[in-house]
């Protein structure tokens, strides 16, 4: 009896989405809720990177062990900061997005189709990302062999200073590091030293692959037997350690195989109950620090806890990747929760979330340190090399925080509208040389073929 209420329980959870939501006037692949949440994501990203410029101490979860925590220092609230949190969602939202269509068309038998479409995909993905991420870099070249970047990397404005890089010492070293860095975005252990947040997109990279090659593996396969190896891919990922890209993909995908099961298709309000609670663990995940965890007792308790359960060491990606699967998770689960995403602010966010990514490091390097620092006057800081060699230099000192209560709105303004004229303007030549390079490559102009072919 057990066994035929656990097999009736699986048919009816993995049966076709055509099936599942005969009896329901909403289609539950609507996905916009994905590009509103990635575009919270990406606001939160460039938050981060501020906080870690001029109060980097909230990165802490306290001002000392076991000592007082400022307000934005506590869980959730902290997330302000939390970069790392951010960057897993993306990774989940990737590992959701990219596995939709493929799934939709191997659960209605169209095999064929899914596979033509996930090579044509796997295709496009390369050049949407190398073409945008290759000119933001010229972008911020430029403005560091123009010195841009001198008021920056010579201010107290940590992150800022710290990924401010100096100008070449001639135009021929200039191209040559030029072209250096923007292989080194794609290269393993190394980084962009010309727009350092460009390292998470070599993961972003593989995760795509990832998602393709899996669903290459198990389209041909039913619902049920692609849940089961997907199971086993993520205890894989969290037996390796792989906890920024693995663990969080292969999530992505099981939450885009449950979109389609008969209890999202419902939509039932009644999921609202276990999806509130569930978003607000997620997010008290998500706030896990990546250093000092020992400081809060909060964070203390989750450091023991993963020291026990985790097989690998780095606990800042695993607790904030499983926030963000929770939380994706919860919204897969609420209809009022997408229906906020959906909401169309947000979606001109996640419109422009890969541009606002891009973008925001050079400009703060350059405008957001023109509009801070630019009336501020030099002096003297003793600091200490990592020989423990005390030495003079000047800084710029970080202004009152009145300053940056009138400054960082209007940036704020101008980084957005920026990523706007990108994502219209900028955008669409990436996607037409793509498409371009794509027909060429797939042979849809009609033309003969290079090589002969052999004849029968």
């Amino acid at each position: 009896m057990s066994l035929t209420m656990t097999t009736t329980f699986t048919g009816h959870i993995f049966e076709p989405a055509s099936k599942a939501i005969s009896t329901h006037t909403t289609s539950p692949r609507d996905s916009s809720w994905a590009d509103g949440l990635r575009g919270v994501a990406s606001i939160f990203v460039v938050a981060s990177h501020t906080i870690l410029s001029f109060a980097p101490h909230l990165i802490l979860p306290a001002n000392s062990s076991n000592g007082p925590a400022d307000l934005f220092q506590r869980p959730i609230l902290r997330l302000i900061s939390q970069g790392p949190a951010w960057v897993a969602l993306f990774f989940v939202l990737s590992g959701y997005v990219n596995a939709l269509k493929p799934i939709r068309q191997a659960r209605a038998a169209s095999i064929d189709t899914a596979l033509a479409d996930l090579a044509s995909s796997s295709f496009r993905r390369t050049g949407r990302l190398v073409l945008p991420a290759a000119a933001a870099t010229m972008i911020s070249w430029l403005l560091c062999q123009f010195g841009a970047y001198d008021m920056a990397r010579s201010s107290d404005a940590t992150w800022m200073r710290d990924t401010s890089p100096s100008p070449s010492i001639s135009w021929s070293a200039a191209v040559a590091s030029l072209f250096k860095n923007i292989f080194a975005t794609w290269m393993f252990g190394q980084g962009n030293e010309y727009d350092q947040p460009q390292w998470a997109l070599i993961y972003l990279f593989k995760g795509s692959m990832l998602v393709f090659m899996t669903l290459l593996a198990t389209v041909s396969a039913t619902s049920r037997w692609r849940m089961l190896a997907l199971s086993g891919l993520y205890t894989w990922s969290w037996a390796s350690g792989d906890y920024l890209v693995g663990l969080n993909i292969y999530a992505g995908i099981v939450l885009a195989e449950l979109s389609y099961s008969w209890y999202a298709c419902k939509r039932s309000y009644v999921a609202e109950i276990p999806a509130i609670p569930l978003a607000v663990f997620g997010l008290y995940l998500c706030s896990f620090p990546n250093e000092y965890a020992d400081f809060a007792p909060w964070s203390s308790q989750l450091l023991a806890l993963g020291n026990r359960i985790v097989p690998g060491t780095d606990l800042g990606r695993f607790w904030p990747g499983l926030g963000a699967q929770l939380l994706a998770f919860a919204i897969l689960l609420s209809p009022n929760m997408k229906r906020f995403l959906s909401h169309p602010a947000l979606l001109w966010l996640g419109k422009v979330s890969f541009p606002l990514y891009l973008l925001h490091g050079p400009l703060m390097r350059s405008v957001l340190a023109w509009m801070v620092f630019a009336r501020a006057q030099y002096y003297q800081k003793e600091e200490t090399n990592e020989s423990q060699e005390v030495y003079t230099i000047e800084r710029l000192p970080l202004p009152s925080p009145i300053t940056f209560f009138f400054v960082l709105p209007i940036f704020w303004c101008f980084l957005l509208a920026i990523a706007h004229f990108w994502a219209v303007k900028v955008e669409p030549y990436f996607g037409w040389a793509t498409k371009q390079l794509e027909d060429c490559v797939f042979d849809r102009g009609g033309r003969p073929p290079t090589l002969p072919t052999r004849k029968k």
